[in-house]
């Protein structure tokens, strides 16, 4: 099945780009990890808050914090989807990297996705 590919483009033909769909289970997850609670208008709860995390200290309750916010809100937000096994994130200087391991719930395929933001983004 073809699905809306994210960031929003267009294909080589002029039409709007499609995935498969653990393509676009990958780009949901991504979605979630780096929209910020009140980004988005008809739904205010949406995202994780991960990318405020950017600039924040580095330390050992951070690091199990973050991953506690990251993994709640791939659960609340993609728990019909995906069941998350495991969430790292490691804050770098200003880069923000987070490996999510999940399977997919319809297939019970097991995925890692890596997902990497620098604090000028």
């Amino acid at each position: 099945m073809a699905n809306l590919d994210y960031p929003y483009h267009f294909d080589g033909r002029g039409r709007t780009a499609s995935t498969g769909d653990n393509a676009h289970i990958r780009d949901l997850i991504e979605q979630v990890l780096f929209t910020a609670p009140g980004e988005r208008v008809n739904r205010p709860d949406f995202g994780s808050g991960l990318m405020q995390l950017v600039f924040a200290p580095n330390s050992d309750e951070l690091a199990a914090a973050t991953q506690f916010l990251v993994q709640g809100a791939l659960q609340q937000w993609l728990g019909d989807l995906i069941e998350v096994e495991a969430v790292e994130v490691l804050n770098e200087d200003s880069t923000l990297r987070v490996t999510v391991q999940y399977s997919v719930r319809r297939t019970d395929e097991r995925q890692t996705a890596q997902f990497t933001r620098g604090g000028g983004l």
